[in-house]
């Protein structure tokens, strides 16, 4: 074995807390599994704009409780003595655990920690976050990752993620950590160290039942939380806001940190939404909803004529919500943004209404900056809506946005609203999909992913492309194409490419930021000169079209 590799996995052991993972690194020292030994500690996981996310298990490139220390610890150093911090966690396995040791660690350097009462969405936290007037917030959370992960996400003062160069700020504080071994710690009898209760959470259904969501209330939900912290807070709003209590799949219903059904707990991937189908066209219900295991994101299904379902994609219920968030609210000030792998569809929307429009990096960290102010270039704007389209959407109204960041229950909420007062008037979201067809044109979106086991695949695809890009799509002429790591827009410089194709198709291609792939974001646009159906026909055959080409240019 390598002795230097030893040397760290000893230094580790003399300052881990965790019986568990002492347990896996004494075993690995035991049995000299070298290899083992180097996906631990030959790397670390960096602490970027999305915080942390990592397979849990010993050392530092893994999530346990030293890492998760140890970036309380940079937290602290940042904000300094006195500061406020909230700090939320949803159910996955020792989500709690790395919860009280960062308010521990974060007691023990001077600061208050206002710990969330029990495995809550992570829309809570992000609510919590402005609504106590905290510095800073931390939710504990893997989002839709497989169950062996974890992760760690800091939120500041506005409520909304991190972003450069508070990131480095703390990971440069971080690396300035010494053994957690000698950190001083909290306990949770410390006047510091408060535990909120439930009444944040009724504060948090009060406001985003206070949404735009109209008065029609005749709807029957199916809905799944996969698993997740989402099922209980979703029905409390629900309830709250005056709909029926949704029928839930009983086998996804209660919290679940092995997410036992479902190969990944996402409702984008195959296969996750079957047991929700299946209840749906059980009871016949009007709508389907979801959410992903930390309940930022929301899926929509919607019955199709003869009894089966279909699932919108996320451009599309962005669109809808866009346009009546847009038809809600009032004032000259008012903004709406995606990102530039959306659609853009509501670029358009807002143009029609006269509303201002934002394109932003990919994360719901740069939508929640779009809207200008300190630090921001740019005139101040009431953000009143944001969505990407992997499901993330934060409804708003006049008096802005009340979570900064996604927020799948308000989503859910607001869409429900909005099917129930579409049924009164005889008609469904589709309906409301085809008016947006026929006004705007068809915005058909697609995405194609590669997961890939070796990362220099990506960078060789990326670096591919730069040196030969491709002139034609899909039948399509490639008429332009930015490089977004030069920066583009104003945006700041990002991986990823975008190329503008005739007849307004576009492709952005851009390596993932949470897991090994690289997606592929795929629109076409096709005028709706006769019937809808026949513009969705050519949308589809323009997809694939796209679909067949990409991997030879891409040489995956």
């Amino acid at each position: 074995m390598s002795s230097d590799l030893v040397r760290l996995a000893h230094s580790w052991l003399a300052q881990d807390p965790d019986p568990e993972t002492r347990a896996e690194l004494t075993a690995l020292l035991e049995s000299g599994d070298d290899e083992a030994l180097r996906e631990r500690f030959g790397a670390r996981l960096e602490f970027g704009t999305a915080g942390l996310r990592g397979e849990l298990g010993a050392g530092p490139n893994r999530m346990n409780r030293v890492t998760v220390m140890r970036a309380a610890a940079g937290l602290a150093r940042v904000l300094g003595p006195g500061r406020h911090v909230v700090i939320g966690y949803d159910a996955r396995h020792k989500s709690d655990v790395f919860a009280h040791d960062t308010a521990a660690v974060l007691t023990g350097a001077g600061l208050r920690a206002s710990v969330l009462p029990l495995p809550l969405p992570t829309p809570v936290l992000a609510f919590a976050v402005r609504h106590l007037g905290a510095d800073a917030g931390v939710t504990v959370t893997a989002s839709h990752n497989p169950p062996r992960d974890n992760g760690y996400k800091v939120y500041w003062d506005d409520g909304s993620q991190i972003v450069p160069p508070i990131d480095a700020e703390i990971s440069a504080a971080i690396d300035a950590t010494g053994p957690v071994s000698e950190l001083p710690l909290g306990s949770p009898g410390d006047p510091a160290w408060i535990a909120l209760g439930e009444d944040v959470v009724a504060d948090y259904l009060k406001a985003v039942t206070a949404l735009p969501i109209g008065e029609a209330r005749d709807l029957r939900v199916a809905y799944t939380p996969l698993h997740g912290v989402g099922g209980a807070t979703l029905t409390g709003a629900f309830l709250s806001a005056g709909f029926k209590a949704p029928a839930i799949v009983e086998v996804q219903a209660d919290p679940d940190p092995d997410f036992p059904t479902v190969a990944f707990p996402n409702p984008e991937e195959p296969g996750a939404m079957d047991f929700a189908l299946e209840l749906a066209r059980r009871v016949g219900a009007d709508l389907i909803l979801a959410n992903d295991p930390d309940a930022d994101r929301c899926a929509v299904g919607v019955p199709l004529p003869g009894g089966d379902y279909r699932m919108l994609t996320g451009d599309e219920v962005g669109a809808l919500l866009g346009e009546h968030v847009i038809r809600q609210t009032s004032g000259e000030d008012r903004l709406v943004a995606t990102t530039i792998v959306s659609s853009s569809l509501l670029g358009k929307i807002a143009a029609s209404y006269g509303v201002h429009y934002a394109e932003t990096l990919t994360g719901f960290k740069w939508i929640m900056k779009a809207g200008g102010g300190p630090g921001r270039a740019g005139d101040v704007r009431n953000l009143v809506f944001g969505y990407e389209e992997a499901l993330g959407y934060s409804v708003g109204s006049d008096g802005g946005l009340p979570v900064h960041d996604k927020d799948g229950i308000g989503a859910a909420l607001t869409v429900a609203g909005l099917a129930a007062q579409a049924a009164l008037d005889g008609r469904t979201l589709l309906d409301l999909l085809d008016d947006q067809a026929r006004r705007y044109g068809l915005h058909a979106t697609s995405q194609l992913s590669f997961r890939v086991a070796d990362l220099s695949l990506i960078t060789g695809a990326m670096a591919r492309l730069r040196a030969t890009p491709p002139t034609q799509l899909g039948g399509h002429k490639v008429e332009s194409a930015d490089d977004l790591s030069e920066g583009s827009g104003g945006l700041p410089p990002t991986d990823g490419l975008r190329y503008h194709l005739s007849g307004g198709t576009r492709v952005v291609i851009r390596p993932s930021g949470t897991e090994p792939k690289l997606k592929c974001y795929l629109e076409v646009v096709i005028p709706v000169t006769g019937e809808v159906s026949e513009a969705r026909t050519q949308a589809v055959r323009d997809l694939d079209a796209l679909k067949a080409d990409l991997p030879a240019a891409l040489g995956l």
